[in-house]
C-alpha cells in the first residue's frame, strides 16, 4: 500500500492553483475581457475626460493574458494611460492598474473604482 506524499517528493501544488475562470479560460483560449460595469466605469471616465479637452481616442486590446483600454490624446500618439486587467494579479496586487505613457504604474489595486480615481486628482489640479 502507497501512502500519499511517499517517495521522498516534496510536492508544493499550492503554488499552481489557478480559479476557475483562469482555468475554463485557459483551456477555451479565450481573451481577458472588461465585464459590461467595468467597461460602463472607464466609459464614463473617458467621457468626462472627452468633455474636458483631455482626451480624444480610445482603443481597447483583448489580449491572452489581459485586456487594456488605452487612451489617446490624439489617434497618432501612443497612448496617454492604459487601464490595465491581469486576473493574475489579482490575489496579489490587485487585477487593475493605470499605467502611464512612460510606463510607469500610477495606481493598482483590487477595486476598479479606487483605482481609476487617479484620474480626480488631475481633474481637480485642471479646476484650480
Amino acid at each position: 500500500m502507497t501512502e500519499f506524499g511517499s517517495g521522498g517528493e516534496d510536492r508544493d501544488d499550492s503554488s499552481k492553483l489557478i480559479s476557475f475562470s483562469e482555468a475554463r479560460r485557459a483551456r477555451l483560449n479565450v481573451p481577458v475581457t472588461f465585464h459590461r460595469r467595468e467597461l460602463d466605469k472607464i466609459l464614463r471616465l473617458y467621457g468626462q475626460m472627452v468633455a474636458a479637452g483631455e482626451w480624444r481616442d480610445y482603443a481597447i486590446d483583448h489580449l491572452k493574458d489581459r485586456a487594456v483600454f488605452s487612451v489617446f490624446r490624439r489617434t497618432s500618439e501612443v497612448p496617454l494611460f492604459q487601464i490595465v486587467k491581469d486576473p493574475k494579479l489579482a490575489r496579489k496586487q490587485g487585477a487593475y492598474s493605470v499605467v502611464a505613457a512612460s510606463g510607469a504604474i500610477l495606481k493598482r489595486g483590487h477595486d476598479l473604482d479606487r483605482v481609476l480615481t487617479v484620474f480626480d486628482r488631475k481633474l481637480r489640479l485642471a479646476g484650480t
